[in-house]
Formats: C-alpha cells, structure tokens, sequence
C-alpha cells in the first residue's frame, strides 16, 4: 500500500516528466563535440563497425580500431587517415578476453573504470530490434541481443547509482541491415536499411546522447506496444509485420 501511495503522490511529476519530453521533441537537442576524442571501435574491418570509423574520422577523432580480419582493418584505416584521422589498428579476437586485455593495455589501459575515474567517456552498445523482441528460427541470435540490450540498461543504472553523469550510454537496435549476414531478409516496417543509414542515426543519437536508437524510429512505438498489449493482438501484430528470411529449419538429433 505504501508503494502505491507513494507512487499516486509523484503524478504531479510525471506530468511534468510528459510535458518535458513533448517540448524536446521539438527543440533540437545540441551535438557535442567529440574532436580529438579517443574511439574505440571492435569490428572495424566491415560493416556497421568500419561505416562508424569513417564517421568518427569526418569528425577529427582518434581512431583505435579493432577487428579479427586484418585485411579489412588496414583497408578501413587506410581510409580513415585519407579523411584526416589518426588511426592505430590491432588484430583483436573479441571472444578471446587475453587477446582483448592484452590490446587494451596497448591502447587505454583500461576501458569503463578509467571513464568512471575521469567521469568522461561514452560507452555504445550495438544491439538489434532483436533485442527487444523473439524472432523464429533466431533464437541463438535474439538470445544474445536481449543480453547486450540488458546490458546497455544495466550498465546505466550503475553509472546513474555511482553518480557517473559524465560517461554516456547508448544502445543501437536497428531492423535488418544489408550485411549479408541474414539471407534475404524483409519485413512489412520497410525495406532492408544500408549500412550508411544505420551509421547516421547512430553518430546522431550518440552526439545528442540518446540513450536508446531505434532505426527505423517506429520500432520504438512498436517495442512500447509489446509491454502493454494483450498477448492475442501482439501475435496477430506480428503476423503483420511479417518477418521474413531464409532460414534454416530444423534439428540434428544425437547419433544420426
């Protein structure tokens, strides 16, 4: 009962909290600036990764970029440093945690406790629309999304509790990407997003600090829809969407 007042008591303040969020949808939230800022980015050799590289060198920064394929990380580099970037490359596997130490210490040492010692930093995690919703015959995939978007929500919390208010969190959850990675995806939302479309609402959403980047934007009324509709009309929203990719369906039994 105790909670339920209390909570009946912070109406006002909700009220205000809504009026708030209405006036910011209409006045452009300033962009820092982030020249000469050291950024690190794993998976720099293709996709999402190297597109966040070239933006990040349009942006006068300093680049530390990893990747397993040393090829497409030179190539990546290459580029950044023709757009007037400082970029130092590492051959990192990051499902190796002692290559990921050993590459740190050549780099910054350390990652989230020197940003909590400065109270300077900005942590981003790619996630997916995944992440946020269960898809057939992806579970692996989705299961490992709902992880980097939990966290994304956790780590926030903590800074929040340690009164970190100067490292920045974001999370991107894009729909499908051309990326080669999901054969011939398609859904009802839109079409396939390029690569260079998904960079660009994420070097916004990461200079106007949002904490939470839904590409296309509509996925964010879609992930509110899920918390709050009844189960039947969910499944019948779904159906609608109309998720669709080759897939491999099935299961290999033991000793056949």
């Amino acid at each position: 009962i105790q909670f339920f007042l209390a909570s009946f008591l912070l109406l006002p303040f909700l009220l205000v909290c809504i009026v708030e969020s209405l006036l910011k949808l209409f006045i452009p939230k300033k962009r820092k600036s982030v020249t000469g800022e050291i950024v690190l980015i794993t998976g720099a050799g293709h996709g999402i990764g190297r597109q966040t590289a070239y933006e990040f060198a349009k942006l006068k920064c300093k680049l530390v970029l990893w990747d397993i394929n040393k090829h497409g990380l030179e190539e990546t580099a290459t580029e950044c440093k023709r757009l007037g970037a400082k970029a130092h490359t590492f051959v990192v596997d990051c499902s190796n945690r002692e290559d990921i130490y050993s590459s740190a210490k050549k780099t910054t040492k350390a990652f989230l406790p020197e940003m909590m010692k400065n109270n300077h930093g900005h942590i981003v995690t790619v996630a997916s629309a995944a992440g946020h919703t269960g898809v057939p015959f992806l579970l692996a995939y989705c299961s490992s999304k709902f992880a980097a978007v939990g966290f994304h929500k956790a780590l926030t919390e903590e800074l929040s509790a340690l009164k970190r208010t100067g490292v920045k969190t974001t999370c991107l959850c894009p729909n499908f990407i051309n990326t080669g990675f999901i054969k011939n995806p398609s859904t009802s939302l839109g079409p396939t997003l390029e690569p260079e479309e998904v960079v660009n609402k994420l070097i916004d959403g990461i200079l106007t600090e949002q904490k939470m980047i839904f590409v296309p934007s509509s996925l964010n009324f879609l992930s509110l829809m899920e918390k709050v509709l009844p189960e039947r009309f969910q499944a019948i929203l779904k159906r609608k969407i109309d998720i669709r990719f080759d897939a491999v369906i099935g299961y290999k039994m033991k000793g056949k």
